[in-house]
């Protein structure tokens, strides 16, 4: 079981990180535009796109963001 555990808290990890830069790219997407930011790809965009997504999802759309605001809040058990 200590594994299971190691392993979970190694991807909760990654996820930070993975948050950090895609807050990181929408903000030097918005400071120098998309066309100066080819590292960071669309990200704007993809964004944009996820969350109309889930606006034209209706009732299904907002379950689906609860679901997500959920999995990204979750505390770690201390036991």
């Amino acid at each position: 079981m200590q594994a299971f555990t190691w392993i979970k808290g190694w991807a909760r990890e990654l996820m930070d990180i993975m948050l950090l830069f895609i807050g990181l790219g929408v903000l030097v997407q918005i400071i120098f535009g998309t066309s100066n930011t080819t590292f960071f790809g669309g990200i704007t965009s993809n964004l944009t796109g996820f969350i109309s997504q889930l606006g034209n999802g209706g009732f299904v759309g907002l379950i689906a963001l609860l679901v997500i605001i959920a999995v990204f809040t979750k505390k770690q058990s201390t036991t």
